[in-house]
């Protein structure tokens, strides 16, 4: 059951901690321009309403969604959610929590069904239709039945704090009013059923408890207090800019998404709630009229006169029980929290998993050796050190007869979601991690000088793998195929004069800009790309090319060769004699990609000194380009 627990509130935050800037956003655009506010602002003001009622709850949708099938599970979530905030009155949290997961799972479940029947070509026509009309459907589905269901739960609620006022078990109340603002039905508890009660109070003896059951910033105070102190990652660097919000500002909505993602933390507001009514009853406290908003200095402004002392007692004592039921809480789930977080310890955890994965060791999950069939090579840009790598990697393993494993090459941002093993830069380990959590993940610090192979044939031997028979054709011969263009004979310049790695970058950059392959732009982002990771591959061979930022600069597919008799320096152990200039636009580099891996793998060192040292451009050419 616990583990149940942890698992939903991590599935809730994953939900809402993506938009808690959006939340804040509108804390203090309320906090400052209501007319209740710090600096009033009517026109300002305007966008409260909008901002509560649609994008909060667009954004949750959204982002409900794509937690479960990307992008595309995010749109359909969205739509989904357009339908059920167009089907009530009040802020529609609850139902975007409700609907953006159902989004994706329509969505993917769709996918999943036809993913191996869509005609060729149609793809991009049956994918968006696909859509619109899930989309389209399940936002009526919710305008019709999920709206009418929360609108009831509203009621419901309401209703049964009504009984137990009535029953006169007044602290209790909270127990269903703090639970009931955490699904954003505040406004509609304390306007519907405690103001009308408080007026008729302090119309009788001038003053009400019930005007601060619902606005006691204290439960929520003592919740974010505690964050600030023992949270992790972004929960902890957000908290003391929600407390000023909620505590000055009196906007109580900001503290609701550090609740949802640990739904353990409902108890704790519960028993600050009923503290904090117990101690306004037993100090006899109480406010002259409704505290809106919800903030501190409000209530000290409709505090009634002789009733300080207990409302900020009343505040206090909610606020110190909160915040030690809470720090049990979070401190108990910390590790567990570091782990998903980008904190200080998580940083620590990631640099011990590089650091082992440079040694050869792979990350924690273990994809067994009978059941690997899908590997990925993910760097930046997805066209350069990660092809030359799966390339390889492709090439030993084929060469082994496991042709049933597909090894493919993709950038960071891009990579498939059946992917098995990713294997990565260390340099590039958290953002392949977070793009692919599915997978196991392999991390090393040079693309083909690498145990990578080591690794996955030990597990693959280990696995009880059945080797298939060699076949004719597949993926090795079609890399082989050159499109003509892609390299042309007099983009192979030899006996270069040496320079600094910067210049010979430079200059492979501005002879693909003046073959038409690239705009000028593409240049800049080669030099950038080996700032952040070196295109140098071994062998005496480099090949750089740009970062991700500037793939939409390649116009077309080509590569140059550029011989540096004396070397350039990469770095204090590294000199590359031949650099290859790429601009990869879809697949078409490839084949000059599997074959700087054979060069890498299988050539002599009198083939490679004949290489760094020829006057005739033909014999370079027809290394890259017949292998």
């Amino acid at each position: 059951m616990q583990e149940a627990m942890q698992k939903f509130g991590r599935f809730l935050s994953a939900m809402v901690m993506p938009n808690i800037g959006a939340f804040i956003a509108w804390g203090f655009i309320t906090a400052l321009f209501i007319p209740a506010g710090w600096i009033p602002n009517e026109g300002l003001a305007e966008l409260v309403g909008p901002m509560a009622k649609w994008l909060l709850p667009l954004l949750i949708g959204f982002t409900g969604g794509e937690v479960v099938n990307g992008h595309r599970g995010g749109v359909v979530g969205a739509i989904a959610t357009a339908g059920i905030i167009v089907g009530t009155d009040i802020p529609m949290f609850m139902g975007a929590m409700i609907m953006g997961p159902i989004g994706g799972v329509a969505i993917k479940k769709f996918d999943e069904m036809a993913q191996d029947s869509i005609p060729g070509g149609f793809e991009m026509l049956v994918n968006n239709f696909s859509a619109g009309i899930i989309g389209g459907v399940l936002a009526c589905a919710a305008y019709s039945f999920v709206g009418p269901l929360v609108s009831g739960l509203t009621d419901g609620l309401g209703s049964a704090v009504g009984a137990i006022v009535s029953a006169g078990m007044l602290p209790l109340v909270s127990i269903l009013v703090e639970p009931a603002k955490i699904l954003f039905l505040n406004n509609a508890i304390n306007h519907g059923v405690f103001t009308p009660l408080g007026m008729q109070q302090a119309q009788e003896i001038g003053k009400s408890v019930f005007f601060m059951i619902e606005s006691n910033p204290g439960p929520g105070l003592g919740v974010l207090l505690a964050y600030s102190l023992f949270g992790v990652g972004n929960a902890k660097g957000s908290a003391p800019g929600a407390v000023i919000i909620h505590f000055f500002g009196g906007i109580h909505e900001i503290y609701f998404p550090y609740v949802l993602m640990k739904p353990t933390l409902i108890l704790a507001v519960m028993a600050g709630g009923i503290t904090g009514v117990f101690t306004l009853t037993l100090l006899n406290g109480g406010l002259v009229a409704p505290a809106a908003p919800g903030s501190f200095i409000a209530i000290m402004a409709m505090t009634a006169p002789g009733a300080y002392l207990p409302n900020i007692a009343a505040v206090a004592a909610a606020a110190g029980v909160s915040f030690a039921v809470s720090s049990v809480f979070i401190k108990a789930t910390a590790k567990a929290d570091a782990e998903k977080e980008d904190g200080l310890e998580a940083a620590q955890a990631s640099m011990k998993s590089m650091k082992a994965a440079s040694k050869g060791q792979s990350g924690e999950k273990q994809v067994a050796g009978a059941d690997i069939k899908f590997i990925v090579y993910a760097c930046d840009a997805g066209m350069g050190s990660s092809a030359l790598g799966a390339a390889a990697l492709r090439k030993k393993l084929h060469k082994d007869g496991y042709k049933h494993i597909t090894v493919k090459n993709f950038a960071i941002g891009n990579i498939p979601k059946d992917a098995q093993i990713v294997v990565s830069h260390e340099k590039l380990a958290e953002r392949a991690r977070a793009d692919s959590p599915q997978a196991e993940h392999i991390w090393v610090k040079d693309f083909t000088n690498n145990n990578v192979y080591d690794v996955i044939s030990e597990r693959l031997k280990g696995g009880g793998v059945s080797v298939p028979a060699p076949d004719s054709g597949g993926e090795d011969e079609q890399a082989q195929s050159l499109k003509e263009g892609v390299l042309l004979k007099e983009n192979v310049k030899v006996g270069l004069k040496s320079v600094s790695k910067e210049e010979a970058i430079k200059a492979a950059g501005e002879l693909l800009f003046k073959s038409g392959y690239v705009e000028k732009p593409y240049i800049e982002g080669m030099l950038a790309r080996e700032r952040d990771i070196s295109t140098y591959i071994g062998q005496g061979i480099a090949i750089p090319h740009g970062e991700n930022a500037v793939k939409k600069h390649v116009i077309k597919t080509g590569l140059v060769v550029m011989q540096y008799p004396q070397g350039v320096k990469f770095s204090d152990e590294n000199t590359a004699y031949l650099i290859v200039g790429i601009a990869g636009k879809g697949d078409d580099h490839l084949a000059i990609i599997a074959n700087l891996a054979t060069i890498t793998m299988e050539y002599s060192e009198e083939d490679l000194q004949k290489a760094y040292t020829t006057g005739d451009p033909q014999v370079l050419f027809d290394m890259f380009t017949k292998g």
